[in-house]
C-alpha cells in the first residue's frame, strides 16, 4: 500500500466545505472527504509546530519525545529528537518503502528530513523559504518573477512598534507561489516513485495557511470581507482567565486593528486555504492519472489550528481553545467506506495508522492508536476523553487539557485553571472553574486527568498535588492514587 500524506500548517477546521463552511471553495479536499473517512473530532496533541510534528514522527506525546518548542522561540528544551528515538520512517524503510517529504520540515535543527531517510529539498524553518536555491531555480527555469510583496497588514504593539506581519499582497502569479512549487515537486517525486514500482510514503507539507498570509491578487481578493461572520469569541473579555491570554492579545495587536481589517484578514486566510486546496487537487489528479489511486492511502490533516481573531488573538499560544486544538482529519483507504466518525482522535494516531498500513509493528508508537478499525467502519472500544498538552512558546508555560463530550478542563500551574461547558458555551467565553454547580464536574475531570497523566508517565501530575488545588483533587497523600473516592483509571 502506497501512502500519500498531505499536511497544512496552522489550519482552522472551519475553513473547509466538508466541515461546514458555506463560502470557502475547497472542492478537492471535499471530494477526498466524500470518498473517505472524515473525523469530526480530530485534535493536535499540542498546538505548536515542532512538538506536534515530532509526535507524528514518533507516535509519542510531546512530554515523552521531549521536543517541546519551536527552535526559533526555544525556551531551554531539546532541539532535536534523541538519536535512539523510534520514528515511523525507519520502520517503513525496513519494509522497502521509498520515502519522500516535500515542504516544511520544522522537526529539529541539526537533523533534517534526510536524516530520517526522506528524499526532497531541505526546507527548514517556519515560513516559506523564498530564498531557497531550489525554489529560485524553479522560478528561473520557468521564467517566473521573484517574490515581492506590498500592502502589508500589521498592528501596533504596546510599545508603539509595528506588530508582526499578518498578511500582504504577493506580486507573483499562482504558478510562482511557493505552494504551487511544492505541489510540482511532489508530483515529480510521485512520478519517479510510480516508475520505480516499490511502495512509497510521500508527504507534502505546505507552509500555509500559517500567517503571514502572502497571496497573489486572485486569492488576496477572492472572498468579499462582507461574507465573513466574525467569530463570536471576538467578544472575549478575558475575565476570570489566565492573564497571559490578555497579554498575548496585546502582543498580536488585535485591538489596534480596525474591525473591517480583521474581516479582510479572515477573507485573505480563506483565499490561502483555497490556493492550497487547488495544489492538493493537482497532486490528487496526477495520482489518478498515474493509476495509483486504488493502491494508495491518502491522509489530510494539519499540525494545529489558528486563531484569526478568535478570542481577540492571532497565531497560536498558551490558550487551549478549540480554535487551535481541533484540526481537520481525513483518511481515505482504498476499499473502505465513506463516512464521518465522531470519536476523539489525534494527529499522533496517524503514526500507528501509517505503520499498520505498511505492515509494520505499531507497538513502538506508544501513544498512538491505529485508526484503521474506525476507517473500516468498525466500532471498537475507544477512549471517551481527549488529552492535550503545551509547554511554551516564547517562554515556558506548562498546560494540560482533558475534554469529554461536554466539558473541557485546563490546568495552568502558573495561573488560574479553566473549565468550559462546551454545550452551553461552545465558544469558550466563560471560565466556570469556580462555579459551585460545576464542582462535581471539576473534581471528576481533575481526578481523571491526574490518573491518566500518572498512568502515561507524564510528571505534570506532580503539579496536581496538595501544593495547590487540594479541594479540586480531594487528594490524600497517604494513598497511591485517589483511592479515597475511587480512581477512574
Amino acid at each position: 500500500m502506497n501512502l500519500l500524506f498531505l499536511m497544512t500548517d496552522q489550519h482552522r477546521v472551519d475553513t473547509l466545505g466538508c466541515y461546514g463552511n458555506p463560502h470557502v471553495a475547497t472542492p478537492n479536499l471535499d471530494r477526498l472527504a466524500a470518498s473517505g473517512t472524515r473525523f469530526d473530532r480530530f485534535y493536535t496533541p499540542t498546538a505548536i509546530c515542532t512538538p506536534a510534528r515530532a509526535s507524528l514522527l514518533t507516535g509519542q506525546a510531546p512530554f515523552r519525545h521531549r521536543l517541546l518548542a519551536n527552535y526559533e522561540r526555544n525556551v531551554g528544551y531539546l532541539e532535536d529528537l534523541r538519536e535512539d528515538a523510534f520514528t515511523f520512517p525507519e520502520a517503513l524503510k525496513a519494509r522497502g518503502y521509498r520515502l519522500g517529504l516535500i515542504g516544511k520540515w520544522h522537526g529539529g535543527t541539526h537533523r533534517n528530513a534526510a536524516s530520517y531517510g526522506f528524499d526532497g529539498p531541505d526546507l527548514p524553518g517556519w515560513h516559506n523559504p523564498v530564498d531557497h536555491p531550489d525554489y529560485l531555480a524553479y522560478l528561473e527555469e520557468r521564467g517566473l518573477p521573484p517574490y515581492r510583496i506590498s500592502d502589508l497588514i500589521r498592528g501596533t504593539t504596546p510599545n508603539g512598534n509595528q506588530g508582526n506581519l499578518l498578511a500582504a499582497r504577493l506580486h507573483q502569479p499562482e504558478e510562482a507561489t511557493f505552494e504551487h512549487y511544492l505541489a510540482t515537486r511532489a508530483i515529480e517525486h510521485m512520478e519517479r516513485y510510480a516508475a520505480d514500482g516499490r511502495p512509497f510514503f510521500l508527504a507534502t507539507h505546505f507552509f500555509g495557511p500559517h500567517l503571514p498570509y502572502l497571496l497573489p491578487d486572485e486569492y488576496f481578493d477572492m472572498y468579499d470581507p462582507d461574507l465573513v461572520e466574525l467569530p463570536p469569541s471576538i467578544a472575549e473579555t478575558f475575565e476570570g482567565k489566565p492573564p497571559v491570554q490578555r497579554n498575548y492579545s496585546a502582543h498580536w495587536t488585535f485591538d489596534t486593528i480596525p474591525i473591517e481589517v480583521t474581516r479582510k484578514l479572515i477573507a485573505v486566510y480563506w483565499g490561502y486555504v483555497t490556493l492550497i486546496d487547488r495544489q492538493i487537487g493537482r497532486i490528487l489528479d496526477r495520482m489518478d492519472e498515474l493509476g495509483l489511486t486504488d493502491r494508495t492511502a491518502v491522509f489530510f490533516t494539519a499540525d494545529h489550528g489558528e486563531f484569526t481573531g478568535a478570542h481577540r488573538l492571532h497565531d497560536k499560544g498558551p490558550a487551549m481553545y478549540e480554535d487551535i486544538y481541533r484540526i481537520p482529519g481525513i483518511i481515505r483507504v482504498p476499499g473502505q467506506p465513506a463516512q464521518v466518525r465522531n470519536e476523539f482522535v489525534t494527529l499522533t494516531d496517524c503514526t500507528a495508522t501509517i505503520l499498520e498500513l505498511a505492515g509494520c509493528d505499531t507497538a513502538p508508537a506508544v501513544d498512538s492508536r491505529s485508526l484503521l478499525p474506525l476507517v473500516r467502519g468498525e466500532h471498537p472500544e475507544w477512549p471517551a476523553e481527549l488529552l492535550a498538552e503545551f509547554h511554551g512558546h516564547h517562554f515556558p508555560y506548562p498546560q494540560r487539557m482533558i475534554r469529554d463530550d461536554r466539558y473541557k478542563l485546563i490546568v495552568n500551574p502558573e495561573s488560574v485553571n479553566e473549565l468550559y461547558d462546551l454545550e452551553a458555551d461552545p465558544y469558550e467565553l466563560s471560565n466556570r472553574y469556580t462555579h459551585p454547580e460545576l464542582a462535581p464536574v471539576r473534581r471528576r475531570l481533575m481526578r481523571r486527568l491526574y490518573d491518566l497523566l500518572r498512568e502515561r508517565g507524564d510528571n505534570f501530575y506532580h503539579w496536581m498535588t496538595p501544593m495547590y488545588d487540594i479541594g479540586a483533587l480531594d487528594y490524600d497523600p497517604t494513598l497511591s492514587s485517589f483511592e479515597k473516592e475511587g480512581s477512574t483509571a
